[in-house]
C-alpha cells in the first residue's frame, strides 16, 4: 500500500476565515478519494481549488459560513464545522469500497488578551482538529481443539464430543473491551432464520443450551482476556434430519472492559449442581433474567 499522508487534513484558522486543506488519500490506502464526494459544513460547501498534480483539494469558507456554529466560553469563540466525506457508487451503482467519513473542526479565538500601549497584534490560539474515520472492529468465532490451545483442524464431531467455541475480538487501539456472545442459532442452512432452528445462547448472553437435563454446555470461567470468551457445547443433530451439516451463527458484541456486566452485558451459564444461573463476572442477579425469560434485548 501506499505511505499514508501524515496529515490527511490540515486545517488553518485565520482571522476571518477557514480554510481546510484534504489530501485526496483520505484514509492512508492509496486509493483516492473522489473531489465530489467531500463537502465543508452543514450547508455542504464546495471546494474552491483542487490539485490534481499533488491530490489536493482546498476549502474556504467564512468563519460564519457553510452551516458553521460558534460556541462561546469564558475564554473563548470556537466555531464548529466538519469535513464529510459521502461516497456515492461510481460505475457499478449497486457497491461502493470506502466508508464515509466526517472529520470535526474547530478554530479557537480567545475572547481575552493582555495589551500594551504598543501596537496590538491578534494572537490567535492553535487550531484543533479530529479526524475520525468509521473503523470495523475484528471479531472472529472459531472452532478450537479440546485444550484450547489452537484451532481445530476438523469441523466434524461425533454424538458425545464437546465443541470448543472461542469467540474474540481484535481491539487495537480502542479503550479495552470486554467482548460478550448475543446469541447464538444452529440451522440446517446458513440462513439463520430458516427452519428448524435451536438457539444455544440467547437472551442477550445466557447460555440456554445448558439448561437442557443432558448437556454440559456452559461459558468457561475465568475469560483468559477480556476480548475473549470460551464455551462448550456438546454435539447434537437435528431430529428427525440426516443431513450431517449444522450451521452456527452467532451475534457477538463488546462493552468498555471498566462497565460492570448487566442483564444487557452478560455471559451467564445454567449450573446444574445449584440450580443456578452464573455469571463468568459480575454479580448473580444480572442472569435472573435467564430463568425468566425477560432479559432486555436491545440497548
Amino acid at each position: 500500500q501506499a505511505a499514508a499522508p501524515l496529515h490527511p487534513v490540515a486545517v488553518q484558522c485565520q482571522e476571518a476565515q477557514v480554510v481546510v486543506t484534504v489530501h485526496r488519500d483520505l484514509f492512508g490506502t492509496g486509493r483516492l478519494v473522489r473531489t465530489a464526494d467531500l463537502t465543508l459544513g452543514s450547508a455542504a460547501c464546495l471546494p474552491v481549488a483542487q490539485n490534481a498534480a499533488e491530490s489536493m483539494v482546498t476549502f474556504v469558507a467564512g468563519l460564519h459560513e457553510c452551516g458553521s456554529t460558534l460556541q462561546m466560553t469564558p475564554d473563548s469563540l470556537i466555531y464548529k464545522t466538519s469535513l464529510s466525506y459521502k461516497p456515492t457508487p461510481s460505475g457499478n451503482l449497486v457497491i461502493v469500497r470506502t466508508n464515509a467519513a466526517v472529520v470535526p473542526i474547530e478554530c479557537h479565538y480567545p475572547r481575552k488578551s493582555n495589551v500594551s500601549s504598543n501596537a496590538i497584534w491578534p494572537t490567535w490560539a492553535p487550531f484543533r482538529s479530529t479526524l475520525s474515520a468509521e473503523e470495523r472492529l475484528m471479531f472472529s468465532l472459531r472452532l478450537m481443539n479440546d485444550d484450547w490451545s489452537a484451532e481445530r483442524l476438523s469441523n466434524g464431531f461425533q454424538l458425545g464430543e464437546s465443541l470448543h467455541l472461542q469467540a474474540d475480538v481484535a481491539s487495537g487501539h480502542h479503550v479495552p473491551l470486554r467482548l460478550f456472545v448475543d446469541d447464538c442459532v444452529a440451522t440446517l442452512s446458513p440462513d439463520r432464520n430458516s427452519s428448524p432452528r435451536y438457539a444455544l445462547i440467547d437472551l442477550s448472553g445466557c447460555l440456554v443450551d445448558g439448561r437442557s437435563d443432558d448437556t454440559t454446555s456452559a461459558f468457561i470461567s475465568p475469560r483468559t482476556r477480556q476480548e475473549t470468551l470460551q464455551f462448550m457445547v456438546d454435539a447434537f443433530k437435528f431430529a428427525g434430519d440426516d443431513r450431517n451439516l449444522i450451521y452456527i451463527t452467532c451475534h457477538l458484541k463488546v462493552s468498555p472492559a471498566d462497565q460492570a456486566p448487566n442483564p444487557l452485558n452478560k455471559a451467564c451459564s445454567f449450573n446444574k449442581a445449584s440450580s443456578l444461573w452464573a455469571p463468568v463476572e459480575g454479580t448473580g442477579d444480572i442472569c435472573s433474567c435467564c430463568e425468566t425469560g425477560n432479559c432486555p434485548l436491545y440497548g
